[in-house]
C-alpha cells in the first residue's frame, strides 16, 4: 500500500448501490471525537454486477462528486472488501513468532484457500495461545489479487491514496467496539447492504464466526421489477417511497416479507452453528446495519424467529455530532447504512 507521515484517514464504504465517506476528528486528542464529514452518493446501475466492479469510471466519477460535494479534502482513504472473493477463517499453527509465520504464511494458508495460493493476497493477525500445546490461533484474510487490484485502480482513479484495505466485517466489528464497549456478551453483527450480507458472531471482542452471503435489499428490487414489469431504478424509487399508484400496500408488503424471511433463514443457519460449538452460551443481542437496517418488517421477524433481542447499530454514538452542521433526523435516517463506513473512518495509517 501507499503510506505516507500522516496518520489522518478518510473512511469511504464503496457499496453496489450507494457510496458513503466520512471523516472524523480529534480520535487521539483523549476528548471525545466529532464527526467533521459525513455524505453519499448513489452508484449508477450497474456499475457493479455480481460484486465486481463493471463501470469503473462512472464509480470513480461518483467518488470525485461525493468528494468535491461534501468538501472532502483529504486524499488518503480507508476502504474494505468483502463477497466470495474473499476469505477470513481462524486456523492454527505452531507457536512462532509473527517474522516466522510471516515467511511461511503462505504454505500455511494453501490448505484453508479454495483458491490458487498465487492468486491472493495475504495478510494475518495471531490472536494467542491455542489450548492444545504448542499451537496458536491465527487470524488468516485471503483477498483475490484481481479483487483488491481493481479497487485499487478504482480509488487511483478517483485520485485518492489507498492506505488501508480492510474488511467489511472488521470495519463493521470496530464502529461496534467503539461505541458499544464489548465485555463477554456474545453479539451478532449484520450488515445487509443491496447485494450482500456480512455476519460476524463475536464472544467479547473475539469473532468465532464470519461469513458473506449474497443476500440484499436489490432482492426487494428485482422481485418489485418482476411483479411491475418495470426497471430497475423505477422499482428502486416505489420501495422507497411510502404510497406508490404502481402497486398496492399489501403487494408490496408481501414482496419485503419474502425476501426478510429469507434472511431469517440465513441468518437463523448461522446461530445454529454458533449454539453447535459453543452449546452453553446464549446470544443477548444482534445488531443490524445496511439498508436493511431500515426495514422494520425485518427487525420484527427477525426478533421473533431467533428469539434475541434485535437492535438497528447506532454508529455515531460514540462521537459529537454537531447539530448545525448535521440535521439530526438526517443522522437517525442514514445511521445503520454509515456503520462501515465509520469503522473505516476511526482506521489510521499506523494500524496493522
Amino acid at each position: 500500500m501507499l503510506f505516507t507521515k500522516k496518520n489522518h484517514l478518510v473512511g469511504l464504504d464503496i457499496g453496489s448501490r450507494t457510496i458513503k465517506v466520512a471523516e472524523i476528528k480529534g480520535l487521539n486528542k483523549g476528548d471525545k471525537p466529532s464527526l467533521k464529514k459525513f455524505g453519499m452518493i448513489d452508484v449508477p446501475h450497474g456499475a457493479f454486477e455480481e460484486g465486481g466492479i463493471k463501470k469503473p469510471e462512472e464509480i470513480a466519477d461518483a467518488i470525485r462528486q461525493l468528494f468535491k460535494t461534501y468538501n472532502v479534502r483529504e486524499s488518503n482513504v480507508a476502504v474494505s472488501l468483502g463477497g466470495y472473493s474473499l476469505i477470513v477463517k481462524k486456523i492454527k499453527v505452531q507457536n512462532m513468532t509473527e517474522e516466522q509465520l510471516q515467511e511461511t504464511i503462505q504454505i500455511e494458508a494453501e490448505q484453508y484457500i479454495p483458491f490458487d495460493i498465487n492468486e491472493v493476497n495475504l495478510d494475518f493477525e495471531i490472536l494467542g495461545d491455542n489450548e492444545n500445546g504448542n499451537r496458536m490461533d491465527v487470524l488468516l484474510v485471503a483477498a483475490k489479487k484481481e479483487l483488491v487490484n481493481a479497487y485499487i485502480n478504482l480509488l487511483e482513479m478517483a485520485k485518492l491514496n489507498p492506505c488501508i484495505i480492510d474488511v467489511d466485517a472488521f470495519a463493521l466489528q470496530n464502529i461496534f467496539e467503539f461505541n458499544y464497549e464489548p465485555k463477554n456478551a456474545n453479539v451478532v453483527l449484520i450488515d445487509i447492504g443491496d447485494g450482500k450480507t456480512s455476519l460476524n458472531i463475536l464472544k467479547g471482542k473475539d469473532s468465532v464466526f464470519m461469513r458473506d452471503v449474497s443476500l440484499g435489499c436489490g432482492q426487494i428490487n428485482q422481485k418489485i421489477a418482476g411483479f411491475l414489469n418495470c426497471t430497475m431504478e423505477e422499482a428502486d424509487e416505489i420501495k422507497l417511497s411510502e404510497n406508490s399508484d404502481r402497486i398496492s400496500r399489501e403487494d408490496l408488503h408481501e414482496i419485503v416479507s419474502s425476501v426478510v424471511s429469507d434472511w431469517c433463514v440465513e441468518i437463523q443457519r448461522a446461530l445454529e452453528f454458533f449454539y453447535s460449538t459453543y452449546p452453553d452460551d446464549q446470544i443477548k443481542t444482534i445488531l443490524i446495519s445496511g439498508g436493511g437496517g431500515k426495514i422494520e418488517k425485518f427487525k420484527k421477524l427477525l426478533s421473533v424467529e431467533t428469539s434475541v433481542r434485535v437492535e438497528t447499530i447506532n454508529p455515531f454514538k460514540g462521537f459529537y455530532v454537531d447539530e448545525k452542521k448535521f440535521d439530526s433526523s438526517y443522522i437517525n435516517e442514514i445511521a445503520s447504512q454509515a456503520a462501515i463506513c465509520m469503522g473505516l473512518a476511526i482506521r489510521r495509517v499506523s494500524d496493522k
